[in-house]
């Protein structure tokens, strides 16, 4: 019966070194920061918000696979065009347009992590794509006639338009990419700082109208967009 204590110290001491290598399996992280138009549709939108919330699931110490929604909204600038009171008439006055773009996002990431979660300080990169859902949101105050043609609206109207027909929402599903990578600091809960590019194909948008003004403008323009989120948050 004496030799049990002794057993068990000895049974411990050895499981002791196993037990603070095991490294946990998956993590979860939050984190919000802003979202930067990169390209030709930061002439459309400003920097706008980002919120991200998802889960990583480690296959082995340092490789994981990520799924993550995002949610990010970016304002635009405010536009003046020239207003007119019907179709043929002279512009007479401006129509202010208000804009902003939505864009939910639900992807999955290869994560690579250069040391397990018990470092204080660590790096990871990762990669992978996803579905992203960007919603235009137009409001004006104004009636009356405008013209307008604005890929990154899903708009283009060459030839005067009732103003009613440019305002609302319009949206795509689009395919896109992502890549980055960021840095951690803590132990059970870490806090993180990350950066990814990303690249969003989507429709493309026409001239609404047959007319000359039309016919001077190209066709197929294109709604790829470029971004560049920037997050802060905690993984635990």
């Amino acid at each position: 019966m004496r030799r049990l204590p002794l057993v068990l110290i000895a049974l411990l001491a050895v499981a002791a070194p196993a037990l603070a290598q095991d490294d946990k399996a998956y993590d979860i992280h939050l984190g919000g920061g802003a979202i930067f138009p990169l390209s030709s549709v930061k002439d459309s939108f400003n920097t706008g918000g980002n919120f991200s919330i998802g889960a990583t699931f480690f296959v082995t110490p340092k490789v994981g696979i990520m799924a993550e929604y995002g949610y990010n909204k970016l304002g635009g600038p405010e536009r003046v065009l020239g207003l007119s009171t019907t179709p043929v008439a002279v512009i007479s006055g401006n129509a202010l347009i208000q804009s902003n773009q939505q864009i939910h996002s639900v992807i999955g990431d290869v994560v690579f992590r250069s040391q397990q979660r018990d470092h204080m300080v660590g790096a990871y990169a990762l990669a992978g794509g996803g579905l992203y859902h960007r919603i235009v949101q137009l409001t004006s105050p104004a009636v009356g006639y405008v013209t307008v043609c604005d890929p990154y609206w899903y708009v283009c109207y060459p030839a005067a338009t009732a103003v009613d027909q440019i305002i609302g929402d319009r949206g795509s599903n689009d395919f896109g990419m992502n890549f980055g990578g960021g840095i951690t600091f803590g132990h059970e809960a870490k806090f993180y700082i990350e950066a990814r590019y990303t690249y969003v194909w989507g429709p493309t948008v026409n001239p609404a109208t047959a007319t000359p003004a039309a016919n001077a403008l190209p066709t197929n323009l294109s709604t790829n967009a470029s971004y560049f989120p920037l997050t802060f948050g905690v993984r635990f």
